[in-house]
């Protein structure tokens, strides 16, 4: 989508073209586009009003009901923050009394919609001329909020009380880059506005090593539905006292549940000990922050294996922090052994869970040669250090 593209749909005709399609259907799309030009609507305008009906649909994903009024580029919704995410940075800023928000690298306007939401009064900056007109126009609603086309790095921030930055994370290559000192803008960067001002939140990408988090910085690891999508850092009145590192595990609605270090510089390890009646499987926030120890704690339970985030318990506690399931057998993994535990129960149909091995998945199901109208989950990983197979049931958290 170029600016020409955006332009045409800014019009009156182009706009009316825009809200008139129906649903986006790709198996009717050339119809509808063979139809729409015999109508007399220029080959352009249809073209940029089709694209802008396929990436709402996709968007619906991230930002619900709210995509049918918005415009989108095929980048820009990609690396966009999802609504719920982006509602709680805004309480962030909303909580520590920031009244005055700067979102340098704001794409496509998610997280100004957010904050403009929340009543912040919004400075948006954006060096992509196309992206800038686009959030331009998805953040139409709140008159207030500015949008420049600028360099993030150079743009006056006077009068601003706080920063949210997004900055890009791929190299030239197209390969993502998890070492925030080279984004664009670079931490660096970010610590000379924690210098002058005192709220800054930066979104990051959720493998960042933790070495690598800033001294008095909280860092927060997201994830939605179970897909880890960001880590945040969180800088001066933004930063929770006695918060280190957290993991936040939301729904798409926006429900979730949080767990912290607490502060503690030093944890004290987790137990490990046999297998129990239950396996939990902590989400990946979890996971990424270093915090499955409290996933132990709170199911009174142990670790299968000092070096795997596998948990193990002898009572079931329901939590969203993780996946259980009931634990029917363990056995040392053996591809005939496996093999034939799987044809005595006629099953045709296996999921296969791994962690701390390098077995392939794919390439054993093909060594398993399933047959049979039974299903089964495993989970292939090492108990005390020995490679293993955990036949298991999953349960539905309530």
């Amino acid at each position: 989508m170029d600016l020409d593209g955006i332009s045409t749909l800014l019009t009156r005709d182009g706009w009316a073209l825009l809200e008139s399609l129906p649903e986006y259907d790709e198996s009717s799309a050339m119809a509808l586009i063979e139809q729409l030009q015999r109508d007399g609507h220029p080959p352009e305008m249809v073209s940029a009003a089709l694209t802008q009906s396929r990436l709402r649909s996709v968007a619906q994903a991230k930002f619900g009901p709210f995509a049918a009024g918005m415009l989108f580029t095929p980048t820009g919704l990609e690396q966009a923050t999802r609504l719920p995410v982006a509602a709680r940075h805004a309480q962030r800023f909303a909580s520590a009394g920031i009244t005055r928000v700067a979102d340098l690298g704001c794409g496509i306007g998610a997280d100004s919609m957010a904050m403009a939401g929340l009543d912040r009064e919004v400075l948006a900056v954006e060096r992509d001329e196309v992206t800038a007109a686009i959030a331009t126009v998805n953040l139409r609603h709140w008159p207030e909020t500015v949008v420049r086309h600028e360099d993030a790095m150079t743009t006056d921030l006077s009068g601003v009380q706080g920063v949210f930055l997004d900055p890009a994370r791929r190299a030239t290559s197209g390969r993502r880059l998890l070492d925030p000192r080279a984004g664009s803008p670079p931490l660096s960067f970010v610590h000379e506005l924690v210098g002058r001002l005192p709220a800054v939140g930066m979104k990051t990408a959720p493998g960042i090593p933790h070495h690598l988090v800033p001294d008095g910085a909280e860092a927060q690891w997201v994830s939605v539905d179970g897909d880890v999508v960001e880590a945040g850092l969180w800088f001066g009145t933004l930063a929770r006292e006695g918060v280190r590192r957290s993991a936040l595990v939301l729904d798409s609605a926006g429900g979730g549940v949080e767990v912290s270090d607490g502060g503690m510089v030093d944890a004290v390890p987790a137990p490990v000990g046999p297998v129990g009646a239950f396996l939990y499987e902590p989400d990946g926030a979890v996971i990424r922050s270093g915090l499955v120890g409290e996933v132990v704690k709170l199911v009174e339970g142990r670790l299968i294996d000092g070096s795997i985030a596998y948990v193990t318990a002898d009572r079931l506690t329901h939590t969203p922090l993780a996946r259980a399931y009931a634990v029917d057998e363990v056995f040392g993994f053996q591809l005939k052994a496996l093999r034939t535990w799987l044809r005595d129960r006629a099953v045709g149909k296996l999921t296969i869970k791994k962690r701390g091995t390098a077995v392939e998945p794919e390439q054993l199901r093909k060594q398993l040669r399933l047959t049979g109208d039974n299903e089964a989950t495993i989970v292939l990983t090492r108990v005390a250090g020995r490679q293993s197979v955990l036949v298991v049931r999953p349960i539905k958290n309530g």
